[in-house]
């Protein structure tokens, strides 16, 4: 990467940990993958419970793997449970909940859009820790540049990977649909945590996820 954009990558990344800091969320900043992984292992309790969501940035990073080698901690992969709302609901008393975001603002507010609702309900309440993994590519402006991120990038991306029948599959960007395939449900903003060392963000100084 250049290094006037790794520059402002780790000058930005200072200000929004900042801005975290205010609302009572933990901000950290990697210079690669490579970091972030270590970072994020740093993070979760030896002998702990670990799931996530849909959440291609956790994958990018070899997190997946690196706690599935893990022997012991408890990885609940809703891939390998025939039940998928018997996982989505273990999530609930989980740990350690992994995510990323749709988009962020520079000020620190996280922007998830889900249809589902099982990762934005874990994001906002349940699992004792959340960590966020986050390329610098998502960080936007404010509230209303990260939510169009959300709408117009993330979420045409994801509906196209999934095969679904939405207009923005076909024109790549949201027409505020109410079709029956929609992933656009619920929009959480996570603007504070009242508990203190719950949510954890790093910043990695890279393009990661849609």
């Amino acid at each position: 990467m250049d290094k006037n954009i790794r520059m402002r990558n780790e000058l930005l990344a200072q200000k929004i940990i900042k801005g975290l800091a205010k609302r009572n969320m933990t901000g950290y900043y990697a210079e690669s993958r490579e970091e972030a992984l270590n970072i994020a292992l740093g993070l979760i309790p030896e002998g702990g419970s670990v799931t996530m969501g849909g959440a291609q940035s956790v994958h990018e990073i070899g997190l997946v793997e690196a706690i599935k080698e893990r022997e012991d901690l408890n990885f609940i992969d809703r891939d390998a449970y025939e039940d998928k709302r018997a996982a989505m609901l273990a999530a609930y008393d989980a740990d350690v909940f992994l995510a990323s975001v749709n988009a962020m603002t520079e000020d620190g507010v996280l922007v998830n859009i889900d249809g589902n609702a099982n990762r934005v309900s874990a994001i906002a309440q349940g699992p004792k820790k959340v960590i966020f993994v986050v390329g610098m590519n998502k960080v936007c402006d404010d509230v209303d540049g990260a939510l169009k991120r959300a709408r117009n990038v993330a979420a045409p991306i994801n509906a196209q990977r999934f095969g679904l029948n939405t207009p923005c599959t076909k024109t790549g960007s949201c027409f505020n649909c109410t079709s029956p395939d929609t992933i656009c449900c619920q929009f959480l903003f996570t603007r504070f945590s009242r508990h203190a060392d719950r949510i954890h963000v790093i910043l990695v100084n890279d393009n990661l996820g849609f």
